[in-house]
Formats: structure tokens, sequence, C-alpha cells
């Protein structure tokens, strides 16, 4: 049997979930603005992953660049659910509008 693709799937699974986490931290802490700084750092990262000799290491890279730029493209849409109410916003960060 070959548990590559599984073991790959869940480790897509657990970057996924916590992608979820980290998108709604993000926001929180420092808001939705920071996005392109995070597509950069998931841009560098799959580039990354085109370099690393160990096939492992660049699948789970790979992944793990990948997540980080869907968390990218994420950010602006969880302001606009911090906006309607669906999460707590930060009483210190200033409100932008």
């Amino acid at each position: 049997m070959n548990w590559t693709g599984p073991a790959l799937g869940l480790f897509m699974l657990f970057a996924i979930g916590f992608g979820f986490f980290w998108v709604i931290k993000l926001e929180y802490y420092l808001g939705a603005r920071v996005w392109p700084f995070v597509l950069t750092a998931g841009v560098i990262l799959a580039a990354a992953s085109l370099f690393v000799p160990s096939f492992w290491a660049s699948a789970l890279l790979g992944i793990f660049a990948g997540s980080v730029i869907w968390g990218s493209t994420e950010l602006p849409d969880q302001a606009r659910r911090v906006q309607q109410g669906l999460f707590p916003a930060n009483p210190r960060r200033r409100a932008r509008s």
C-alpha cells in the first residue's frame, strides 16, 4: 500500500484548519490591510518549495504555501464578517472605514 496520498491529504486538512484560526487572529490583531504581505509570504514559500530537494519537504511546504495564499485572500472577507458582527472586533485597534 502507498500511504503518500492519504498522508499528504491529512496534512492538507490540518493546514487548512489551522488557516481558519490564523486568519481570524491576524485580522483581529493586525487588520485586513496586511493581506499583500501574507500573499507575498505565500508566494515565497511556494517558490521555495520548488528548490527543496526532498519530496516530502517540498510537498508539505507547497501545501502550506497554498494555505497561506488562500489565507491572504480570506483576510478581507474576514474583515467584512467582523463588520457584520459575526466575529468580535479588536477594541484596542482603531476602526478603519
